[in-house]
């Protein structure tokens, strides 16, 4: 076994707060060259039309494709790809790509963002249609979106019933929501033009980053309510960064980006055998997260789902990463039955649930889902390796966590156990950064391992 999967944490037993010494265990090779995990000015082309807030950074995935030699004649995969981080990065370094993505709305996203056939001027005309409309519309019934006034009397448009439920309670205001609406009955006139999916990912990104009541740091919540905001504005401020970014790429050739909407575990199906040089991907973390709600006001508004069953339908395509998301059926636990740290570090997390008298079914669900992420890790991985060509390279950025009743969860290393077990070369173990979690005031590594295929079937 890799002496990366050998090597182990020390930490207090005191209440499970964690006592890491990272300065002796950074096994950084070089290949990182910044562990700022902020996006910079010149990387937000293209990646600012639509991220999440703690996606990583551009900057992390040039590294491994330097680290990597990845150029015009490799493919490279990210199945978790969200909203597309390693994708716009292999399209701008010309490097062919695929990426998977279950959650719908990120799967859009990463399709309209790796797009760039678009002309440019024809997106800022209908851009300037679409504003024109909808403020006139909204004069007509009362409402001037660029002064912020409104007639009281007016009867605001609402969502149905089943779809208000599926969003967070108050992360959006009735009278942005009405003008919103208004906005999304503009675009849908445009509905069969190559330009509505631009249209429908900017009003997307200004929901969440202007219009909504929405805040995001280590969770999503609600911030400050804001009774009205200037909505066309904002959406058309975001067609106008596309706008943009679309004129630095004009008339220059870029390779494909193909999105799957498509179930991680479930790989070999979507790709075919021996066609991957590459992996640079970040995966959900086991931290009790449910990643659905980082999207769910966009997800909903726009019709990516629009009941709480057709959401479920959604998170069972998801690798299992918190409570929120396990089902009866799931049996992704089966994959690590052999793993002794795994099933050790499951007892813990029991262990320590009944010694704090802890019996909410979601706390009774902890180990459980311990188990489950890492499983479906296992199932994950083994799926990869009909896909991989021999020698191909992995990266996988992970972070520790220590979210279930305190119990430290060394994500990076288990990982690397579980790829030495299939077959994988366990290459490293990268020290990205460290960050603080405010639950156990602790300093928390998050890592990118590094993997080999050597090729063979298993």
């Amino acid at each position: 076994m890799s002496e990366y999967v050998q090597q182990t944490f020390s930490f207090y037993t005191n209440p499970g707060i964690v006592n890491i010494d990272v300065s002796d265990m950074c096994r950084n090779s070089g290949a990182i060259t910044s562990n700022d995990n902020t996006i910079s000015s010149k990387d937000k082309h293209f990646h600012n039309w639509y991220r999440f807030v703690l996606s990583y950074p551009p900057h992390l995935v040039r590294d491994y494709i330097n680290d990597f030699g990845l150029n015009e004649n490799t493919v490279l995969l990210d199945p978790f790809c969200g909203t597309g981080t390693t994708l716009v990065e292999a399209k701008l370094n010309q490097i062919p790509s695929f990426g998977l993505e279950a959650n719908p709305f990120p799967h859009f996203a990463s399709c309209v963002k790796t797009n760039w056939n678009v002309n440019p001027s024809k997106l800022q005309t209908f851009a300037e249609e679409v504003a024109e409309h909808t403020y006139n519309i909204l004069a007509a019934q009362g409402i001037d979106d660029k002064v912020l006034t409104c007639d009281p009397n007016i009867k605001l448009k609402t969502l149905d019933p089943k779809a208000t439920r599926a969003l967070i309670t108050n992360s959006i205001s009735p009278l942005p929501l009405h003008k919103s609406l208004v906005l999304l009955e503009q675009l849908e006139q445009y509905k069969n033009s190559e330009l509505y999916n631009y249209g429908l990912l900017a009003l997307g990104k200004a929901l969440v980053s202007h219009i909504g009541n929405l805040r995001f740091g280590p969770e999503v919540g609600v911030g400050k309510i804001k009774r009205d905001v200037q909505v066309v504005s904002s959406w058309s401020h975001e067609i106008k960064k596309m706008v943009n970014d679309l004129k630095r790429v004009t008339g220059r050739n870029f390779p494909s980006a193909k999105v799957l909407l498509a179930d991680a575990r479930n790989i070999k199906m979507h790709i075919a055998p021996d066609s991957v040089d590459a992996i640079i991907t970040s995966p959900p973390y086991p931290n009790e997260k449910d990643y659905t709600r980082t999207t769910r006001l966009e997800s909903v508004i726009l019709g990516f789902f629009t009941t709480m069953p057709q959401l479920r339908t959604h998170k069972k395509r998801l690798l299992r990463s918190n409570t929120r998301g396990v089902y009866k059926l799931d049996d992704d636990d089966r994959w690590v039955d052999d793993n002794l740290r795994i099933q050790d570090l499951a007892a813990k997390i029991e262990n320590r649930r009944i010694e704090l008298g802890k019996t909410s079914g979601f706390e009774k669900m902890y180990a459980r889902v311990t188990k489950l992420y890492f499983g479906g890790m296992a199932r994950h991985l083994t799926e990869l390796t009909h896909i991989l060509k021999p020698g191909a390279r992995l990266a996988y950025v992970v972070g520790d966590q220590a979210s279930y009743l305190r119990v430290l969860i060394q994500t990076g290393e288990l990982l690397a156990e579980i790829a030495d077990d299939i077959g994988y070369e366990v290459q490293r173990i990268d020290l990205f950064r460290t960050r603080f979690a405010t639950s156990t005031k602790a300093e928390l590594r998050e890592e990118v391992v590094v993997l080999r295929w050597p090729g063979g079937q298993l």
